[in-house]
């Protein structure tokens, strides 16, 4: 139990800041995503990955399509309004079971979002196969989102490493050639450029709008050691700012844990490892008010607007 009487560290009391306000809190107003983490592997590893994917790490292990197919259920049962199934990892397509767990959400009548870096995982001949069986079954459901950190090669490849640029455009360009709907992910490390981004976007015949933030979505970096401010009930007024337009009120995200028996459900895509934000194994405990006790929530959600869902 915390004593109230003793200091605060910022970010440690759930329901109390640091000064001693209220912190604020997060409700579902109606989920329109449900994320799926596919594992944490990934096949390339990145300076400043938000959830430290590489090929060995595997603290978040494969889900599987009958694990998806649960959770599916489980949004009717409760009648969530989720109208997108996004998944993430990791890198996706290192899951064996990715296409099918992609199907099984399609088939449900779900569009579906993947976030990937459009590499070699994507880029096996049984993958690419699996992908235009899906597309032509269902066509203007699925949106690959990419991962493009700069529109630059220098400056992508010094996140992800020399090449990793120009195997991603050759995976972006084969989307394109095959009628998939893509979206891209980049960072703000070097500013807004989205200018440059649509200068590759008409070099390359991309059909990806620089201008919407759902379709070229730039993310500040995430570093915990950063200060920032904690977020109060009061600051919804001064930043005009209203809760229900955090990530957190319109979605969730499922993994399952190294070593666990069962999958968990999670505030966010942002918090995977912090227990703090795992709010129970089922649909129905993910429906709890969410703290805003993370740095990241103040950094990345309320500050910086972002969302990761379209």
């Amino acid at each position: 139990m915390n004593d109230l009487s003793a200091p605060i560290a910022p970010f440690t009391h759930p329901k109390i800041t640091a000064k001693g306000e209220a912190r604020a809190h997060v409700s579902l107003q109606g989920a329109k995503t449900l994320w799926f983490n596919t594992g944490t592997l990934c096949n390339i590893e990145c300076k400043n990955c938000y959830i430290e994917s590489t090929p060995t790490n595997d603290r978040l292990v494969y889900l599987s399509a009958a694990e998806v197919a649960d959770y599916l259920g489980q949004i009717t049962a409760r009648n969530w309004p989720v109208r997108e199934i996004g998944f993430t990892g990791g890198e996706p397509f290192m899951n064996p079971a990715f296409i099918d767990m992609m199907r099984v959400a399609l088939d449900a009548g779900y569009e579906v979002l993947v976030l990937t870096n459009a590499m070699r995982p994507m880029m096996r001949k049984r993958v690419q196969a699996g992908l235009l069986d899906l597309n032509a079954a269902y066509p203007g459901m699925i949106t690959m989102r990419v991962s493009l950190d700069h529109f630059s090669a220098a400056l992508h490849d010094a996140e992800r490493g020399a090449g990793t640029y120009e195997i991603t455009l050759t995976g972006m360009r084969w989307l394109r050639d095959n009628g998939f709907k893509m979206a891209v992910a980049g960072r703000l490390t070097h500013g807004d450029s989205r200018n440059g981004y649509a200068g590759l976007f008409r070099a390359e015949g991309f059909d990806i709008d620089p201008n919407d933030p759902a379709m070229t979505v730039l993310f500040p970096e995430m570093d915990e050691t950063v200060e920032v401010p904690e977020i109060t009930t009061a600051c919804w007024g001064i930043l005009n700012k209203s809760p229900n337009d955090v990530m957190c009120a319109s979605s969730r995200m499922v993994v399952k844990r190294k070593g666990a028996k069962t999958p968990v459900v999670l505030a966010c895509t942002l918090l995977a490892y912090d227990r703090n934000f795992e709010l129970g194994e089922t649909l129905a405990e993910a429906e709890s008010d969410v703290m805003l006790n993370h740095r990241h929530c103040a950094k990345f959600c309320v500050l910086g607007g972002a969302s990761c869902s379209v």
